[in-house]
């Protein structure tokens, strides 16, 4: 199995107002030997916003600010703005995260040439209800799950609850000519494509797209570790190999969920192709900072660096701080070459 080195806890909560509760799932941005992490902070009244720090190399906390970064602003965002994750593209900065209203838990992006300036897009993600969506799972071919989760919203949450869709993370490049965003409709990882963002406010669009969704996986939770589902993590890393992505894994348990870090190769011209896939965790919750906190077992890994040919992995730790793990890139590249897709990739 591959040795990941942990690295411990480089941020915690601190006494500003924002962020007394917990520090959590940072956005990365590397800039040569600057690492701008863009992270989620919650208040004592659960009310969350997005913090900022800068590091110096892969470790260094060198500035953070005592006020948010972004918060809460319309109404759809009122309990918070969550799990921010960064690219670049071209000239503009795209930060894609999640707003809740207490009830209904959307993909919402900003954007723009200054990361210290960013223009707010609003929702990308679709704006309906499990009922209608679940009208459209028929028209395409996909497991149990879907229904399951369909039915558990509905019940847990309330019957009028729009479908729940996190996770969203953007390829760093366009992938023949477009746009390309991960995000999660349960239980598994879908990538959706393109030309201009005001085509994901489009209901229409979102239909034709879910009546075909099984054709947009691009992961599935094939092993124990996550067997409830997958969700997106860090920014695709492009590799010869494929597009690296380091995703969480859950594994439902009586005693609670555990959240897992994993570990994929994906196509690169066709990421719904999966090259290989690491058959176990790459790390899982087994440090004090991990096991115990906000919520119990936890590593919820979002943004990644590369120093040195070493990868930086930054996340979320029992939704309490923010830890790093790094490990040899090639290493990992290597190990996860040992388990290739065969029938898929070719």
């Amino acid at each position: 199995m591959i040795k990941i080195k942990r690295e411990g806890v480089i941020l915690e909560p601190t006494e500003n107002s924002f962020e007394n509760k917990s520090v959590l799932n940072p956005g990365i941005y590397q800039d040569g030997n600057d690492v701008h992490l863009i992270y989620r902070a919650i208040n004592k009244n659960y009310i969350s916003c997005l913090g900022y720090a800068r590091l110096e190399g892969p470790l260094k906390v060198v500035e953070r600010w005592t006020s948010p970064y972004l918060k809460p602003k319309y109404n759809y965002e009122k309990k918070g703005v969550e799990d921010p994750r960064i690219v670049k593209i071209g000239n503009t900065f795209y930060l894609v995260y999640v707003v809740h209203d207490g009830k209904n838990a959307l993909i919402a992006y900003s954007h723009g040439p200054d990361l210290f300036k960013l223009k707010r897009g609003g929702i990308i993600s679709p704006q309906m209800s499990y009922d209608a969506v679940g009208r459209l799972f028929k028209y395409s071919k996909l497991k149990d799950d879907y229904y399951f989760f369909k039915s558990y919203y509905k019940d847990m949450v309330a019957r009028d609850v729009l479908l729940w869709d996190k996770d969203g993370v953007m390829f760093p490049e366009k992938i023949n000519k477009k746009f390309a965003l991960i995000h999660r409709i349960l239980p598994d990882i879908q990538v959706i494509y393109f030309n201009k963002f005001k085509q994901l406010k489009e209901v229409d669009y979102w239909k034709d797209y879910i009546k075909k969704l099984s054709e947009n996986v691009i992961l599935e939770g094939g092993h124990g570790f996550e067997a409830r589902n997958v969700g997106g993590g860090c920014p695709p890393i492009k590799t010869d190999l494929g597009w690296l992505l380091i995703y969480h894994g859950v594994e439902p348990m009586n005693k609670g969920r555990v959240y897992h870090a994993g570990a994929a190769l994906l196509n690169l011209k066709d990421p719904t192709k999966t090259v290989a896939h690491l058959p176990y965790p790459l790390f899982s919750p087994d440090k004090k900072w991990e096991k115990k906190g906000h919520v119990h077992n936890v590593v919820f890994p979002t943004g990644a660096s590369i120093f040195d040919n070493r990868l930086y992995i930054y996340y979320g730790a029992a939704d309490s701080n923010i830890a790093v793990a790094s490990v040899g890139l090639k290493s990992l590249l290597n190990e996860i070459m040992k388990y290739k897709v065969k029938r898929q990739a070719e």
